[in-house]
């Protein structure tokens, strides 16, 4: 019996030691070593309230429309001026531009659809004075909804009503064909075409920065070829010093 209680002893102390992860020497015991799992939190005070938990999304859920790009400003070229008997260069002296050759009185129309920048009613120019923004005589600038400045100047008259400001539209008429400012005395239409650098007073850009014969040709049989990338071009590699 003395012994029996000595093993029932040493059996409780076995279990005991177990139950800590202990076991005699050091070593570890897989089959007594008890596993324990942390308990799922219940407490409902940790859990985010309804109002900040995001709503579930499905099928009947609204969604933004993807954004649009912006739409290309479409625009329409003319040829600029109105005569069966018509002529222009492929060049010009000293700079881009090109002279439209028709009898005086002939029309001259807007290129395309824009607003008015800037108009000469009168000839200033001084035969013989060096060149400068009076070379044109008479003149008027528009600034097309493509973004390109056209300039057409030596005209006899410039129509009524055309202002700076002017909305105009392509194949509006601007004023008529003539030979004032610096024209050598024949009747034609300088014609060029640039970026709207300063708008106003930048007259060595606005006489002429590209080369219009080619658009011209196209305008004239009724094409509709754009100088907008040429003029972007030149913009950029000039930054508007002519």
């Amino acid at each position: 019996m003395r012994l029996l209680r000595t093993l029932t002893g040493l059996t409780a102390v076995a279990v005991t030691m177990a139950g800590c992860g202990g076991a005699p020497g050091g070593a570890a015991s897989n089959e007594a070593t008890p596993q324990f799992v942390e308990p799922l939190n219940t407490d409902e005070s940790s859990a985010p309230p309804p109002s900040a938990q995001p709503p579930a999304a499905t099928s009947a859920s609204p969604s933004a429309p993807p954004a649009k790009a912006p739409a290309k400003v479409k625009v329409k070229y003319v040829f600029p001026v109105k005569a069966s008997n018509v002529a222009f260069h492929p060049t010009h002296s000293k700079y881009p531009a090109t002279d439209i050759f028709a009898d005086c009185g002939k029309t001259v129309v807007a290129t395309t659809s824009g607003v008015v920048l800037e108009v000469s009613l009168k000839d200033k120019y001084v035969k013989g004075s060096p060149d400068g923004p009076n070379n044109g005589g008479m003149s008027v600038s528009i600034l097309g909804d493509d973004g390109v400045r056209y300039y057409g100047s030596h005209l006899s008259k410039v129509l009524d009503g055309i202002r700076a400001g002017t909305p105009v539209t392509a194949g509006q008429q601007l004023g008529k064909v003539g030979k004032t400012g610096n024209s050598s005395g024949v009747c034609h239409l300088h014609y060029g075409i640039s970026p709207p650098c300063a708008k106003t007073g930048d007259w060595k850009v606005r006489r002429g920065v590209v080369w219009p014969a080619t658009y011209l040709t196209s305008w004239r049989g009724g094409g509709q070829k754009s100088p907008v990338a040429t003029v972007a071009a030149w913009k950029r590699a000039h930054n508007c010093k002519a």
